[in-house]
């Protein structure tokens, strides 16, 4: 049995998740759920976003980067040409798979998620780099807290798919 595919995302309320090469916003209690979740797993995200958060860290994780510019991935990064064969990589890899972006591979992959690990900052930010409209497929809120810093109200959530 394959195993589950989860998306995990930061977005505003206009779903944008990036501005050029650059979060749209910084929110400390964001950046340690990420780390949270995404420790010892297997993620899955584009080059452009893979050259960012290698700069960032991706240490204790298992990248599979989208790209085809191979020559790009470090050492550790398992290369795939397009979405399917990165989730086939994935598949075969120990480790819970999350989907981190950018915006091309969350459109492929949202279709096909099991779960949304949703940060969603209530605010209309500026950018040019979107999550897909998630919300006219059929999901469940499984688990939710709301949360603020000086510059943001925000709130964490995990969506089920309801099949």
């Amino acid at each position: 049995m394959p195993k589950p595919i989860n998306l995990i995302v930061a977005c505003g309320e206009n779903r944008v998740i990036g501005n050029g090469r650059r979060l749209p916003f910084h929110i400390p209690e964001d950046k340690a759920w990420f780390n949270e979740k995404t420790a010892g797993t297997v993620v899955v995200l584009g080059r452009i976003c893979y050259e960012i958060w290698t700069r960032v860290h991706l240490d204790g994780r298992v990248p599979v980067v989208i790209t085809s510019h191979p020559e790009i991935a470090q050492s550790g990064a398992h290369v795939a040409a397009n979405v399917a064969d990165a989730l086939s990589i994935a598949q075969s890899l120990p480790g819970e798979i999350m989907v981190c972006g950018g915006q091309r591979v969350y459109e492929e992959t949202l279709p096909i998620a099991d779960r949304i690990l949703l940060t969603l900052v209530h605010a209309e930010v500026e950018g040019d780099v979107f999550f897909p409209e998630w919300r006219h497929l059929t999901w469940r809120e499984t688990w939710r807290k709301e949360s603020a810093d000086a510059h943001y109200r925000y709130t964490f959530s995990v969506l089920e798919r309801v099949r």
